[in-house]
């Protein structure tokens, strides 16, 4: 969530960016670049907690998914892992020629 708050704050300031420079009557191509580059040392200057946020969220995740070998999170693992069961069962049922529970293709 942290990541999320980061990244819609720096687009709030790319489009308060352009628009106090459209204002300022820069137009065109120019616009969006400058925009963009105000923008990005806003970010910098102004959002050093949501950054700092964000970095910690994201190393978390890292440190978890190094020290656990997972992907993703436990319950999209046995999701995951029901889904391969209940593939295997209906190539089971296919190749002994018994019906599957499958949907008709």
């Amino acid at each position: 969530m942290p990541v999320v708050v980061y990244s819609v704050l720096r687009l709030l300031l790319l489009a308060v960016a352009l628009g106090a420079l459209w204002f300022a009557g820069l137009r065109g191509w120019l616009l969006v670049l400058v925009a963009a580059v105000v923008a990005l040392m806003l970010s910098y200057l102004t959002l050093s907690k949501p950054r700092e946020a964000a970095s910690r969220y994201l190393a978390a995740r890292a440190e978890h998914r190094a020290r656990t070998g997972e992907r993703f999170s436990r319950e999209i693992e046995d999701d995951a892992a029901a889904e391969d069961a209940e593939a295997d069962a209906d190539a089971d049922a296919d190749a002994t020629g018994r019906p599957g529970t499958s949907p008709a293709r």
